[in-house]
């Protein structure tokens, strides 16, 4: 499997992505330390810059497409001003437009169902998605990425705008989950809670990607 990694920072998801043997091909980066780190660690991987002047039709494609789109106005730590209106946090966008430019083009090519890509696309943010803007923010999360597969699909709000912590939507051929994590857990000596988000764009396995373990709990190796 290849990755592609919007919004990429200093390479978290295409190392993660290698730790699990899927090979990153490029990444999307601005700033310009960041890039300095996946530039000596990754040789390999294209950079390819700001993400509103990148076609999804026009790079190569790849299996799955992460992006941590920026968080500040998801935030309950800013102002809030939410998904849609905020400067920043309005980029989650920007990655929608390119998965479904990316996925069109391989469409073109003769590609079908379960072929065409990227198959995958995982999104991570900050708890302040759930309750941003009464729940709608992380509506239209939901609603973006679902409607890369069903144009026509309905997200409806969370009872009392308050989303769970966990959950999945399964559709006709497609399946998106979500799962807060936290990372004192996984090795980081800080409390960091992040929403991790799993769209399977061709099948019902994103459930299965963020619920399943591969192991138990208690058992290190």
């Amino acid at each position: 499997m290849t990755l592609g990694s919007l919004f990429d920072g200093s390479g978290g998801f295409p190392l993660a992505g290698m730790i699990n043997g899927i090979q990153p091909v490029w990444a999307s980066e601005v700033e310009a330390y960041p890039i300095r780190v996946p530039s000596a660690r990754i040789p390999c991987m294209k950079h390819l810059g700001d993400v509103t002047k990148i076609n999804g039709a026009e790079i190569e494609p790849v299996d799955v497409i992460t992006f941590g789109s920026p968080c500040q106005d998801l935030s309950v730590a800013g102002a809030q001003k939410g998904i849609h209106e905020g400067e920043r946090s309005s980029l989650f966008f920007e990655a929608v437009r390119i998965i479904k430019e990316m996925r069109a083009s391989d469409r073109a090519s003769g590609r079908t169902d379960e072929h065409v890509r990227p198959r995958f696309a995982v999104w991570e943010n900050v708890p302040g998605a759930f309750s941003s803007n009464a729940g709608r923010d992380f509506q239209a999360v939901l609603q973006a990425l679902c409607g890369v597969c069903d144009e026509a699909v309905s997200i409806p709000e969370p009872p009392k705008g308050k989303w769970a912590g966990a959950g999945c939507i399964v559709g006709k051929g497609y399946s998106v989950a979500w799962r807060t994590y936290d990372a004192q857990y996984w090795g980081v000596p800080q409390r960091r809670r992040r929403v991790y988000l799993v769209a399977d764009l061709a099948g019902r396995s994103a459930g299965k990607v963020l619920f399943e373990s591969e192991s138990l709990s208690g058992y290190s190796p």
